[in-house]
């Protein structure tokens, strides 16, 4: 539900466990929906100072304004002769994610389209190496995810995001985070005995032995994506090789015309 010039004396507003969205108690606030460069919006408080400059609440940041400059994601989509997005390829450990994140990126570059890939394990290096694999930890790191790749996305890159992201609430945040048409969900189908028969990490061991509690398809649950815009499927008992795959989502890019600006 969205409220609109509402005024709020004592308003409290948790956020919701995969959006992480809130707004903080205010006097004299109004509620609103702060509308973002490239039609994405969030739920925050304005205010007016005492200088009558309009200010914002988000989460636990206050009295902050979003400043725009003069130029915007089309001058940059222009310059790169490509438009930015957010291909958001999900699945089990061992689903191929990051192989075809990596082929994918290679099929971009020959046709001189700039991409950059956000690997679940590569940002638990730096950016994400706070968080554990408790469920709120995996929400915040979906969540944190999902904002460097709308960045990525507003700069006019093609950010390939390959992370397991289980929980479609965590993913249908992300799509959120982006105008319309912006993220492209791959889904990674491929059955969990093939993916644990492959267990390139030696994970699915560990979980089994019981040395890993909450792994995601032993005993933690994967939730397969419902609408999504690609399936990539293991058939009849072979899979396709990664640039296969890779080709298929080269293809729907040239499709929706996000290889040209």
């Amino acid at each position: 539900m969205i409220l609109r010039d509402m005024q709020a004396k004592s308003l409290q507003w948790a956020p919701s466990p995969g959006l992480r969205v809130g707004v903080e108690t205010s006097s004299l606030s109004q509620l609103a929906v702060l509308n973002l460069p490239g039609g994405a919006s969030v739920n925050g408080l304005k205010a007016r100072d005492k200088n009558g400059s309009l200010l914002s609440s988000v989460g636990n940041s206050t009295n902050i304004k979003w400043h725009e400059c003069s130029l915007n994601k089309t001058d940059r989509q222009k310059l790169l002769k490509q438009k930015g997005c957010v291909i958001w390829i999900t699945g089990l450990s061992g689903s191929g994610k990051s192989t075809v994140a990596c082929a994918l990126g290679g099929s971009l570059y020959h046709r001189g389209k700039l991409s950059y890939i956000l690997d679940g394990d590569n940002v638990r290096h730096g950016l994400n190496c706070d968080l554990s694999f408790k469920a709120e930890d995996r929400a915040e790191n979906i969540r944190r995810i999902g904002e460097v790749a709308k960045l990525f996305a507003d700069a006019g890159v093609i950010c390939i995001a390959s992370v397991v992201s289980p929980y479609r609430r965590d993913r249908d945040a992300c799509r959120a985070m982006l105008p319309a048409g912006d993220f492209v969900e791959v889904f990674m189908d491929v059955p969990l005995q093939v993916c644990e028969a492959r267990d390139p990490k030696g994970l699915y061991k560990l979980a089994r032995a019981g040395k890993i509690e909450g792994f995601t398809g032993i005993d933690d649950p994967y939730e397969q994506p419902l609408d999504c815009e690609i399936v990539l499927s293991h058939k009849g008992g072979a899979c396709p090789s990664p640039c296969e795959m890779a080709e298929e989502v080269v293809s729907y890019l040239e499709d929706q015309g996000f290889l040209q600006a």
